[in-house]
């Protein structure tokens, strides 16, 4: 190379022995959505201890410095209560709003009231079961944008946390581009029987299907076709093994909020 001395080249060789390849991206790929298997489920997290000289770190992010906290045999005994160490908070633990999305079956418990007619719902229960059916049935996921809302009172959409658009997320549930599948599934949901939950309290709800609230070893013949319109056979026998429904449910609250449209346990 004419004009670049020995040196420069020597100096360019070696820069290029040492540049890595960079590295790929692998797509995950789909699953059917009536294929809810407990092995498909996600395992639960476990912790690696820390080492000594490095701060724990998730997704290969480093964390903060733990918070250095007085350890309880050092607190004065009788300091007043608004001055002890504050509570911890479990950072893995669901958010509270999880929990109602999440099936409590008590199987020795006399089985909840079904309902079928709509007429007994609230008006802003009705009203809002009818919108989402409304949407679900133009094949337009976008109309149920307005409906799902933003910030903190969104329609809960997923047990995990969720940081992206919310139909652009409901979309990639759906076993087709346009995410016409999940509003079938969402309609035929909303299509079933329900059930009105804690009734009175802050965390009175009105939930489809009633299955998410009823031990699926004590349903009779007839809530089992009802059922297999919803999921397979295949996946009411690994459901019965987890000992709840855990399938799409839609709830919604008495004012008339949609809280949530999850799938999982």
């Amino acid at each position: 190379m004419p004009g670049l001395c020995v040196g420069t080249v020597a100096f360019w060789i070696a820069g290029l022995a040492l540049a890595t390849p960079a590295a790929l991206a692998f797509a995950t790929p789909a699953f059917a959505l009536s294929e809810i298997k407990r092995e498909e489920l996600p395992a639960p997290a476990t912790t690696q201890p820390p080492a000594e000289d490095a701060a724990p770190s998730q997704d290969g992010v480093p964390m903060p410095d733990p918070i250095e906290t007085t350890p309880p045999e050092t607190q004065q005994p009788n300091a007043p209560e608004d001055e002890q160490a504050p509570e911890q908070v479990d950072p893995n633990a669901p958010a509270e709003n999880g929990s109602e999305a999440r099936p409590n079956v008590e199987p020795n418990a006399p089985p909840p009231e079904v309902f079928y007619d709509l007429g007994k719902l609230p008006e802003p229960v009705r009203r809002m079961h009818d919108l989402i059916v409304e949407a679900c049935r133009s094949g337009d996921i976008e109309k149920l944008r307005p409906l799902v809302g933003q910030g903190d009172s969104m329609t809960q959409l997923s047990l995990t946390e969720m940081d992206s658009d919310p139909i652009t997320f409901l979309k990639g549930l759906s076993g087709d581009t346009d995410g016409q599948e999940i509003l079938a599934i969402m309609e035929e949901v909303l299509d079933a029987g329900y059930v009105h939950l804690d009734a009175g309290t802050p965390q009175e709800l009105y939930v489809w299907p009633y299955f998410f609230a009823m031990p699926l070893d004590k349903l009779d013949a007839r809530q089992r076709v009802e059922l297999f319109k919803i999921v397979t056979a295949g996946d009411y026998d690994d459901m019965k093994q987890f000992g709840a429904y855990i399938f799409y449910r839609v709830g919604i609250t008495p004012e008339g909020k949609w809280a949530f449209f999850v799938a999982g346990d």
